[in-house]
């Protein structure tokens, strides 16, 4: 019966070819999720998914209360290098890098010295660019040169209570009230200068989060422990450079971690202090201490300024699309950094290129897949 055995010969290929597509069409779906896991970055915490933010025990959380780790960069001061205040770039930061903060420097002695119109421009013009580009923004105060805030506090209660009054209700805006502390200023003279900001603040927006400097340039937790303020919403900050930075504050801060104070990284390095000198080794074991505790920070500074601390080129000034080729060797660290990547496994600029993952999408494959290897492996 030749017709009959042709007909099953044909029913048995067809169901051939079938399982053959099938496996193909699974393959190819597996393979798709793969490259997507590969390529994909974290995801992170956005006002316009996760709201208002607030301080529950020692953490961040949304208006869920579930926990938020906020990760971002801080310009350098905002009059000086005003030109990466500004929306593309912020962008670039929020869909390039993942970021989901963005921290305003704003030289509270340029704002009383002349450059009051100027820096509160800046400073809205921040905020605005924040918002659009749906990240959370810190508005800093930024103490330094005048060593002790109530130096200018009636200035500062002036600004605050202006942006408080037009951000009211702004889900994005958390504000920091004196950069750092440093000379002789004590923590009685911080606290002061506290419930004298706070309450303004609280007038206009009355659950907003407010980050509060420590003496000592933030290096001053302990002081805290004893009179910590009357006040919610209200977590202390500290600030480290990797290169100057070891033990003892390391030290100090897992105390405070421990000790049930609400802390908050507003400006770190990865270079020495005065913006020389990067500890890459170092740089790793503080920023995988701040993940195993899920503790936010902003990393200095957004700047072409020449010196190793600043993540953008020098001679560089056009910063959209802001690529590796456009970073310095701590930009392109701290980009990987906060992207979300294990601290432990962000390789050394001067001895591994990552500028090629941005020539193409398959460049950018390859080194996921190798990072993702080290990962597992522990290599």
């Amino acid at each position: 019966m030749p017709g009959k055995g042709h007909e099953l010969y044909n029913k048995e290929n067809d169901s051939g070819n079938r399982r053959i597509l099938l496996v193909f069409s699974v393959c190819i779906i597996a393979l798709a999720v793969f490259v997507i896991w590969i390529t994909s970055d974290e995801k992170v915490a956005r006002p316009s998914v996760n709201g208002a933010l607030h301080v529950e025990g020692t953490h961040l959380v949304d208006e869920a209360a579930e926990r938020v780790v906020l990760r971002g960069v801080s310009t350098h001061g905002l009059t000086w290098f005003p030109q990466f205040d500004d929306e593309s770039v912020f962008r670039q930061l929020s869909e390039g890098w993942n970021s989901n903060l963005i921290r305003l420097a704003m030289y509270s002695t340029e704002y009383c010295n002349g450059k009051k119109n100027e820096s509160l421009d800046l400073a809205i013009r921040g905020v605005d660019a924040a918002i659009v580009a749906d990240m959370y923004v810190l508005v800093d105060w930024h103490v330094l040169g005048d060593k002790d805030p109530n130096v200018y506090a009636e200035e500062a209660a002036d600004f605050f209570d202006f942006m408080t009054r037009r951000y009211s209700g702004v889900p994005n805006v958390i504000y920091e009230i004196c950069n750092e502390p440093n000379g002789d200023t004590k923590w009685e003279d911080v606290k002061r200068y506290a419930d004298h900001i706070i309450p303004v603040i609280r007038a206009n927006s009355p659950d907003a989060v407010v980050m509060v400097g420590t003496p000592e340039f933030c290096q001053d937790l302990e002081s805290v422990f004893s009179d910590p303020l009357d006040a919610e919403n209200v977590m202390y900050t500290c600030h480290f450079y990797a290169g100057t930075h070891y033990d003892e504050l390391q030290t100090e801060l897992d105390d405070a971690v421990s000790r049930g104070l609400p802390v908050f990284i507003t400006e770190c390095g990865i270079t020495e202090a005065e913006g020389d000198g990067r500890d890459y080794d170092n740089s790793a074991k503080w920023f995988s201490y701040l993940r195993k505790h899920d503790m936010g920070f902003a990393v200095w500074s957004l700047s072409n300024k020449d010196e190793p601390s600043a993540m953008v080129k020098p001679m560089v000034t056009d910063f959209v699309p802001l690529v590796g080729s456009k970073l310095t060797d701590t930009g392109l660290w701290v980009r990987e950094l906060v992207r979300g990547m294990d601290p432990e496994l962000i390789p050394d600029p001067d001895k591994e290129d990552l500028t090629f993952q941005d020539r193409n999408p398959v460049s950018r494959l390859i080194y996921r897949l190798k990072m993702k290897y080290r990962e597992f492996s522990g290599k």
